[in-house]
């Protein structure tokens, strides 16, 4: 194994000082607040879903300023399951670290073993494999959260497939697909087998912006912001008008849609 070496870091103790007040108020917390004396980890799940979707709003919107709060809050909650692992005797916030080290360093060989990887899709072919047998599972997919939102869950399911060489070889022929269950989808748009097509279709999209290397799930969530951005300009210049939205043509609508896209 290669020797780890420690980057240079002017500011490393402050950190660590820094992380040894959060496990401390952490702890002051646990032991004389009523709200968090009484969280579990159950308690805790749909928050920490809750801060991970605000991040990633912050990260959509750029705002560096709310990133760093969001990932204070994430990290808090990180705290506060290991205070809770502490109190049942499974683990504590050392084994959390020392975990997570351990896996990075291990699914990295060609940094700290002697595997050649000189370029991105050997390094996650890698990671695959290795993920593949630490955790023991029978099939590549085993390790797919079944939780997962179904746009990112066909990401990370067709990421895993082309990780042991299951893939398109050309866009072209993804796209080629595109348009297969397009047509599939439109002939059997009136029958019971729509929805299954529909499926298909966005499937194969997802795969397409995989190979044009476009995140389905950020992009999407782009156009939704992009669009309420639109619609609210269209309510808040119907009321500067004196105007009723349910009262309105869809063509007065459009007359404002069109100002709100000239605006971006």
């Amino acid at each position: 194994m290669k020797e780890i070496i420690k980057t240079k870091d002017d500011n490393r103790q402050q950190k660590l000082e820094a992380f040894d007040r959060l496990l401390t108020i952490m702890d002051e917390l646990r032991d004389n607040c009523p709200w968090d004396k009484k969280q579990t980890i159950e308690s805790l799940r749909h928050l920490t879903i809750e801060e991970t979707y605000e991040l990633s709003d912050a990260i959509l919107e750029n705002d560096l300023d709310e990133v760093k709060k969001e990932l204070g809050d994430l990290i808090l909650h990180i705290a506060f399951y290991a205070r809770i692992g502490s109190e049942r005797n499974a683990f504590d916030i050392t084994d959390v670290l020392n975990a997570i080290c351990d896996k990075l360093i291990h699914r990295h060989p060609h940094i700290y073993a002697d595997v050649e990887a000189n370029d991105e899709e050997t390094v996650k072919a890698n990671w695959e494999k290795i993920k593949l047998k630490e955790k023991g599972n029978k099939s590549v997919l085993g390790g797919v959260p079944k939780s997962l939102p179904a746009l990112v869950k066909a990401m990370r399911i067709q990421e895993k497939a082309r990780g042991v060489g299951f893939d398109w070889r050309k866009r072209e022929d993804v796209w080629d697909k595109v348009l297969e269950e397009l047509d599939e989808f439109q002939m059997e748009e009136n029958s019971e087998k729509a929805k299954e097509e529909f499926g298909d279709l966005l499937f194969s999209l997802i795969n397409y912006a995989r190979f044009v290397d476009i995140n389905p799930e950020e992009v999407l969530e782009r156009t939704n912001k992009k669009f309420i951005r639109r619609f609210q300009f269209i309510e808040s210049e119907a009321v500067k008008d004196n105007k009723v939205l349910t009262e309105m043509t869809i063509e007065e609508m459009d007359k404002y849609w069109e100002q709100a896209k000239a605006l971006g």
